[in-house]
Formats: C-alpha cells, structure tokens, sequence
C-alpha cells in the first residue's frame, strides 16, 4: 500500500517572511518599472539643436555637462531632504489605507453582499410566484399566431 505523504507545517519564517529585514537592492531601484516612462529625461530629450543651427561644440558639451550634473545633484539633493518625511508619510498613508480596506471595506462589503443575498432570494421567490404565470399565459397565447408575408404585385 502506498503511503500518502503529510505536507510539513509551515515554520513562522516560511509563512510569514520578515519584510522588514529583506535585502534592499541598491543598483536596481525600480524592479517593476512604475516609473519607466515618467521621469526618464536626459539632455537631448529636453534641448536639441537642428542642424541649420549649431553653438560653438565647447558651449554644447559643457551645457550638457551642466544639464545633467545639476540634476544629478538637484534630485539627491531634494530627496536627502524631503526622502525621509515623505517616506514617512507615505508609509502612515499605506498603513491607514490598508488598516480601512482589511477592518472596514472588507467587512462592510461582505455584508452588503450576505444581504443582497437574501433580497435576491426573495426578489426571485416573487418572480417565480406572480410574473412567470402570466409571462407563460400570454406565450401560449401568442404562441399559436404564425405571421405570412405575401408580396401581391
């Protein structure tokens, strides 16, 4: 007889992986490309010269130079700042959304449904009892009426 393997219980860290201590990958920092198509702007996406028109190529370099170096820094710059209180928020944000959506949309819209439920058995139940008479009545009288078209020149 063959013997039916029981699987093995879940351990803590199997079930529950520790999100807080996972290793944050500093080269990759968009892994699911929610800002591929936003905020990726380089020097000849913003200036561009045709070729009737060209600077001297020393003012062209250094304008891209100066271009990309001060964004460079700007956005650091801007993000040592505001990066943290704005994570902070962000994340009290996330947690009173997902708090509202686990203890009271959840719940509210499981409700909702359990009552539609019943009225949907009821609504049913009246159909069935006053409407289906009459729609079977009138279908068998008109049922026995047959229509000809006859073209008459």
């Amino acid at each position: 007889m063959a013997q039916i393997q029981q699987p093995e219980p879940a351990t803590d860290s199997k079930a529950f992986p520790d999100t807080l201590t996972k290793e944050i990958d500093l080269v990759q920092r968009d892994p699911k490309n929610i800002n591929q198509d936003v905020v990726q702007v380089d020097f000849e996406d913003v200036i561009a010269e045709p070729d009737s028109t060209h600077s001297f190529d020393g003012v062209w370099k250094a304008s891209s130079t100066t271009f990309t170096i001060t964004k460079y820094w700007c956005y650091r710059v801007i993000s040592a700042i505001f990066g943290l209180p704005l994570a902070l928020l962000w994340g009290f944000l996330f947690a009173c959304l997902s708090f509202c959506h686990i203890w009271a949309v959840v719940p509210c819209v499981k409700s909702y449904l359990m009552e539609i439920q019943c009225l949907g058995q009821f609504y049913a139940a009246c159909v069935r009892t006053f409407c289906d008479p009459i729609f079977e009545t009138v279908g068998k009288a008109l049922g026995g009426i047959r229509v000809a078209l006859r073209k008459e020149v």
